[in-house]
């Protein structure tokens, strides 16, 4: 029998984009007489949320009367934190587009894939990107006239605050009106969003996101969500699922102000806090890791904080106890859910936001229901560890183009997470384990088939497996256990040499962190890799000849 939430089922609207519904119905701020915005932590500029309802307007108009964009084409956001992110974002959604967020850290392959998967027709990016967005676009089929900037100029290039102008040129009567959900069908038949995901095994998938997810998604956390939380600080990236809830839609909700900080050091991060006295910090465990950790924390005054929230990977107990003793005065809290639950599958609710509940990952959230299920499908108990699989109108539309991929993943109208977990009698669950493959870096999939392919496309590669090994900083890094083909250089020379191949071809967060040279990838009579047999032979200290990274610096987080 399901687990079913105990909170009160969410009134949830069919009828309205998430567009209308932030902006021109009951549940705007905009109706309220003070409200709240977006504010550039670092230069000060600030659009209020009245601001980002008019920009948005001016941009959807001059896109589609100059431009040629119609509903359910994509544009892709391919930029870090920046109040000119969700202009651009909701100038798409009030029109009926969709909305492809990418990472900045992204090469020219890695955009160009995003380009082409997600079928983008448009590109906006900022001057920093610029180069590998020119070279991305013109290997997806994109011309330069399709590619605009978020801010910044750069000749021969529009950016939004002159897509604002040529929109405003065609006059209060002259702009496009809100895109309405066609009769017979609601917001959930109704896409908004690409975000990428590695779902439980493969290469990156495009997850489809619609209206209803999103706007159900907030929903549900505004239901356990504290009123006195009025200041967010965004140093999560826009283009992951976190940042696209939790930073560019639900404070609009709540109407508190989110403080957009574009790139991130402890310093800079801790200046905000301290400056407009954020009590609540959603930070990802590397960043809480350093919380308690880096020497900087403790020249700042920071008694005001009330809460840490976490989410996107798991954070160690050892360091969940190590907040408590430095920060006596916070509570804990975090969500669980992944890409394809537009976020959040289960959340602490405000009665368990001490201590003592932080190893778990909270309560199921309204209008959501789980099943733990063994591996035959059977359904488990209280306190059974099993595969735990969600429903509710949270969880996503699919996979773009990938037929076979979405009814692996979402099955009889239950999506598949991957995850082990148990719930308790009180209604809390944790993850026990991890059944899918994926590597979690800092809170970002990264899949090893990818890693796999690189790597055996390499001359002196005969046969590879990649998967996650334990990291202070990042939660997890990728390592590959190698078998080198016959006349291959030395174990040392060929080692660093596939360090550099990975580095020139992937972004940093699926850099190696090991290499272990072995004689043969155990595998199945099928086939499959048994990762499995790698990480216990890794336990049991019987290792091959082992090349670490050992030069490279920390990453910016």
């Amino acid at each position: 029998m399901p687990f079913k939430s105990a909170h009160p089922d969410i009134d949830l609207p069919r009828n309205l984009t998430s567009w209308q519904w932030l902006f021109d119905s009951p549940a705007s701020p905009l109706q309220q007489s003070e409200v709240a915005g977006f504010t550039d932590a670092q230069t000060k500029n600030r659009l209020s949320y009245a601001d980002i309802k008019s920009l948005s307007t001016y941009v959807s108009t001059a896109l589609v009367k100059k431009f040629g964009l119609k509903s359910g084409e994509t544009v892709a956001l391919f930029s870090p934190n920046t109040i000119w992110y969700p202009v651009a974002m909701y100038a798409m959604t009030r029109i009926g587009s969709i909305v492809s967020g990418a990472s900045p850290a992204y090469n020219v392959e890695e955009m160009t894939y995003a380009l082409k998967t997600g079928r983008a027709k448009f590109l906006m990016t900022v001057p920093g990107s610029m180069d590998v967005a020119i070279k991305a676009a013109e290997a997806a089929g994109l011309s330069k006239e399709r590619v605009f900037m978020l801010e910044g100029t750069l000749e021969g290039y529009k950016n939004v605050k002159d897509l604002v102008e040529i929109g405003k040129g065609y006059g209060e009567r002259g702009q496009v009106p809100p895109y309405q959900i066609s009769k017979g069908q609601t917001n959930g038949d109704l896409c908004g969003f690409l975000s990428f995901s590695s779902g439980t095994t493969g290469l990156p998938k495009a997850v489809m996101i619609s209206h209803q997810n999103v706007i159900a998604q907030c929903l549900q956390i505004h239901q356990i969500t504290l009123s006195t939380q009025k200041k967010v600080l965004a140093i999560l990236p826009s283009f992951h699922i976190t940042g696209l809830v939790h930073i560019l839609h639900l404070p609009i909700l709540l109407n508190s102000e989110v403080y957009m900080l574009p790139s991130f050091t402890m310093k800079s991060m801790l200046d905000v806090v301290v400056e407009h006295q954020i009590g609540e910090l959603l930070l990802v465990p590397p960043i809480l890791i350093r919380m308690v950790r880096d020497p900087i924390v403790d020249k700042y005054d920071l008694k005001h904080l009330t809460r840490f929230s976490s989410g996107a990977a798991p954070l160690s107990e050892e360091i969940i106890l190590q907040l408590k003793d430095k920060f006596p005065g916070t509570g804990f809290k975090q969500g669980y859910g992944m890409t394809e639950s537009c976020s959040c599958i289960t959340a602490h609710p405000p009665d368990k936001y001490s201590y003592e509940h932080a190893h778990k990952v909270g309560s199921v959230v309204a209008s959501t229901e789980i099943k733990i299920v063994d591996e035959k499908g059977r359904e488990l108990g209280i306190g059974e560890p099993g595969e735990l699989l969600a429903k509710g109108p949270q969880i996503t539309m699919g996979y773009l183009d990938n037929e076979e991929a979405t009814k692996r993943t979402y099955k009889d109208g239950w999506l598949r997470t991957g995850d082990q977990a148990m719930i308790d009698d009180e209604g809390m669950v944790r993850i026990t384990d991890r059944i899918k493959e994926m590597i979690k870096v800092k809170g970002i999939g990264v899949a090893p088939a990818e890693m796999e392919d690189l790597l055996l496309g390499h001359k002196n590669v005969e046969d590879v497996a990649v998967l996650g090994i334990a990291d202070e900083y990042s939660g997890e890094k990728p390592k590959a256990f190698i078998v080198k083909k016959k006349g291959a250089p030395k174990e040392q020379q060929l080692g660093e040499l596939l360090m550099g191949h990975v580095k020139e071809n992937k972004v940093r967060h699926k850099w190696l962190k090991e290499i272990e040279f072995v004689n043969e990838i155990p595998k199945s009579a099928s086939g499959k890799i048994l990762r499995r047999v790698l990480r216990d032979l890794e336990r049991n200290g019987k290792r091959g000849f082992v090349v670490r990274d050992e030069g490279s610096v920390k990453a910016k987080l």
